[in-house]
């Protein structure tokens, strides 16, 4: 008599096959493309967010940094900005590996990104020494909403897309 997993044929193969939903950290094959990019999005901007604006204000600091003065010698308003990115940036990698669990967070995302950008845009044009940012955050922090807001599904999508995944 053969055996399938310590049962007999026979009754192995008049088993109801047996599906099972991907993990967090699988991406499902039949993933829409805009989610699978949608979720390298969420990485790139998360990891950038962690350690890559602290970088750039380093490396350009007229362009990402509001103040004057050696860099390493960051002011206390920098070093909050830095702590509430830094931690955007982990819940990003978070959200990543279900983004359509966590919508809410990627537009909060999205509109605080535009909403800071709009408000240092407006700062950098009223005070011409700070002009280098108009070429540096401002447009860095609009294309990440941009490209946050185009990959994410809106709310009938992610209905329809989440329905489709159980």
């Amino acid at each position: 008599m053969s055996v399938i997993q310590g049962k007999p044929i026979g009754e192995a193969l008049a088993r109801k096959p047996q599906f099972y939903a991907p993990t967090s950290t699988v991406t499902n094959v039949a993933e829409p493309d805009r989610t699978r990019y949608l979720r390298i999005a969420l990485r790139l901007v998360g990891l950038t967010f962690i350690a890559g604006i602290y970088a750039l204000i380093i490396v350009w600091p007229s362009g990402w940094s509001w103040h004057t003065g050696q860099s390493h010698q960051l002011p206390h308003y920098l070093q909050m900005i830095l702590g509430v990115y830094a931690t955007l940036g982990v819940f990003l990698l978070i959200a990543s590996r279900n983004p359509l669990a966590h919508l809410s967070l990627i537009w909060f995302t999205v509109w605080s990104t535009v909403v800071h950008a709009g408000i240092m845009a407006a700062q950098a044009l009223a005070n011409p020494e700070q002009i280098g940012h108009l070429w540096g955050d401002v447009p860095a922090l609009l294309v990440v909403a941009a490209v946050l807001a185009v990959l994410t599904p809106r709310r009938t999508a992610a209905i329809a897309l989440t329905a489709g995944k159980k």
